[in-house]
């Protein structure tokens, strides 16, 4: 009975994703480190054991966890049609232990935050409070649930960034690659139990386009790293086009969820695209590493 319970506790807290955030945080550490040190190229792994790159993937286990159990909680009745196989439908866990359970991560999350810096407590309580009303409020709206959704994921990479508060003030414009990426897949998710608007698949593709060609500008800028960038948004746009492209010619939930799914676990292409433009190859592919790790887990733990 306590393993079950243990299993509906993970399944609430979508632990193939969390790695995705973690991603966010190395990708935006490195962004950080970069920017103060003046270091591109020259990437060393050392540059990664920090106290403060810990506590900031603390952070992010929380705030995602609590986040996306949130979400859980209040679809609870919605799911119960919709999708029962559920932890809370099902009756695997009840909406009060998975609120205790989301209350705590969220406390977690923010307190690790408060360990590295005042402005990552800043950010961490932002990023809890958008997740709670996306979750409450925005998720079913055209407009505000992309953009609640991005501003979280934009706040997460912005959370590694943290480590070096200075750097904040330089690199806060990378948030809008998170929005638009983010917007994409929300956009594209709102078909995924019905079917949705093939409009909606449309935007998400823009989005997607703006995305690549937004790195691929940063690519330019910092010169030497151009083909790093190059070569990881060429894996990111193979692992996201080509299942839009049949939830657009199909309009099939299904193959929607399967774009859907792609999208996310994509989320760790584009952070060691980012990473690579701003730190050279080997963030990239130490980033990179996490996504075996999040497809093996997406196959026992829903994505979506």
């Amino acid at each position: 009975m306590k393993s079950s319970k243990l299993f509906a506790c993970l399944q609430l807290m979508r632990p193939a994703n969390i790695l995705t955030a973690f991603a966010d945080i190395v990708a935006g550490y490195v962004i950080g480190y970069v920017l103060q040190s003046g270091i591109t190229n020259d990437w060393n792994i050392s540059y990664l054991a920090s106290h403060e790159l810990f506590w900031l993937l603390t952070a992010t286990f929380g705030l995602y966890g609590g986040g996306v159990v949130f979400n859980d909680f209040f679809d609870a009745e919605l799911d119960r049609v919709e999708r029962p196989e559920r932890p809370i439908p099902g009756g695997r866990t009840s909406k009060l232990e998975a609120a205790l359970l989301g209350t705590g991560l969220l406390l977690i999350g923010n307190l690790a935050a408060f360990k590295v810096s005042t402005i990552s407590l800043f950010i961490a309580a932002g990023i809890s409070l958008m997740a709670l009303f996306y979750d409450k409020y925005a998720k079913h709206q055209t407009f505000l649930g992309p953009l609640a959704m991005g501003l979280c994921r934009g706040g997460n990479l912005l959370l590694g960034v943290s480590a070096f508060p200075a750097m904040i003030n330089v690199s806060w414009f990378l948030i809008l690659i998170p929005i638009f990426y983010i917007g994409a897949i929300t956009l594209i998710s709102q078909g995924e139990v019905h079917g949705g608007k093939k409009i909606n698949l449309v935007i998400g593709f823009l989005f997607y386009i703006l995305v690549i060609l937004f790195i691929l500008s940063l690519g330019l800028i910092m010169e030497a790293s151009f083909l790093y960038s190059l070569t990881f948004l060429a894996l990111l746009a193979y692992l996201i086009i080509p299942p839009l492209f049949s939830a657009w010619k199909r309009h099939e939930p299904l193959l929607i969820g399967k774009a859907v799914k792609a999208g996310v676990l994509a989320l760790i292409v584009l952070d060691a695209a980012l990473a690579a433009t701003y730190g050279g190859w080997l963030p990239g592919v130490i980033i990179l590493l996490l996504l075996p790790v999040s497809m093996a887990m997406a196959k026992v733990f829903a994505v979506t």
